[in-house]
Order: structure tokens, then C-alpha cells, then sequence
């Protein structure tokens, strides 16, 4: 009698990759595992938001001073630069680890042309830089009154929103 012993090869290499991926996430290097830092450079993480007026841009620059980072838009890109020292270093500390990052950092972001470049503001406090980027009056949403006529003679006002 021979034995047959079936395997499912999906189920292998489900398993395959779990151990390929725990074997190399505890080994490599954090920028290797696509954390903020990539060959001594950092980069401060974004958020977006969007709403009726502006979109927002809220940038996390924990320790960076005003006077290291510049904020500039030309042709419709905003560009976020900078540099976050490492201004602890003292040669009779023996750090036993770093894992903040630190080094030069550029982000650029194409900007909708829907946007007033005359009227942005940026602000910094606590560590986070908001750059508040204020939409066109003609782009913005606003209400309308419609007059509805009926054949009675009387109108009706309605408002309905056009954007």
C-alpha cells in the first residue's frame, strides 16, 4: 500500500512568506523596513485635509527650529525644507541607541489650481507646522436662491447649493 500524503503548496507558501518576512523584519536596519529615515535623510510625515474653504497641510517637525526649515510655493508647488539636528552629541555621552532620525528633508506637493497662493498661512506649534492653503472665491461652494413660478401667480424661494 503507498501512502499519499497531499500538500497544499498555497497554504506552503502562505507560511513561506510569514517567515520570510519575520526573519527580515527583525534583522534589517528600520529604514530598510520603509520607517521615516532613509540613508541618513528624514522625512516628516503629512497629513492632508481638505475642506469647503482650504486644504490644510499639517506637517510633524518635532525639534525643528523656525529657522531651519523653509516653506515656499512657486508654480503651483509647495515645497517643505529643512534640517533636524542632532545637537545632543557630546563626545563624553556613550549613547547606547538612536532611533530618532535626523538629517536634511524636502517634500514637495503640486497644489490644485483652485488655490489662493496670495492668502496662505503657516503656523507652527508644539513640533507640527499647519499650512492652511485658502481656496478661490470662484471655486468655493455657495447657495443660490431659486424662485420657483407657478402658474397660481405666487413664488415660492428655494435655495439649493451649487458648487
Amino acid at each position: 500500500m503507498t501512502w499519499l500524503n497531499r500538500r497544499d503548496s498555497l497554504n506552503d507558501l502562505r507560511g513561506f512568506q510569514e517567515d520570510f518576512n519575520r526573519i527580515f523584519n527583525s534583522t534589517l536596519p528600520r529604514f530598510m523596513q520603509g520607517e521615516e529615515s532613509l540613508g541618513g535623510k528624514w522625512v516628516p510625515s503629512v497629513d492632508i485635509l481638505e475642506n469647503d474653504n482650504s486644504i490644510v497641510l499639517e506637517a510633524d517637525l518635532p525639534g525643528v527650529k523656525p529657522e531651519d526649515f523653509k516653506l515656499h510655493i512657486e508654480n503651483f508647488k509647495l515645497t517643505l525644507s529643512g534640517e533636524r539636528r542632532f545637537e545632543n552629541e557630546k563626545k563624553e555621552d556613550n549613547y547606547h541607541r538612536v532611533e530618532r532620525s535626523y538629517g536634511t528633508f524636502t517634500r514637495v506637493f503640486s497644489l490644485p489650481s483652485t488655490v489662493s497662493v496670495d492668502e496662505v498661512k503657516a503656523d507652527l506649534r508644539d513640533g507640527v507646522l499647519k499650512v492652511t492653503l485658502p481656496k478661490r472665491e470662484e471655486v468655493k461652494a455657495r447657495q443660490i436662491e431659486v424662485t420657483i413660478r407657478t402658474e397660481a401667480g405666487s413664488n415660492k424661494a428655494k435655495s439649493a447649493e451649487v458648487k
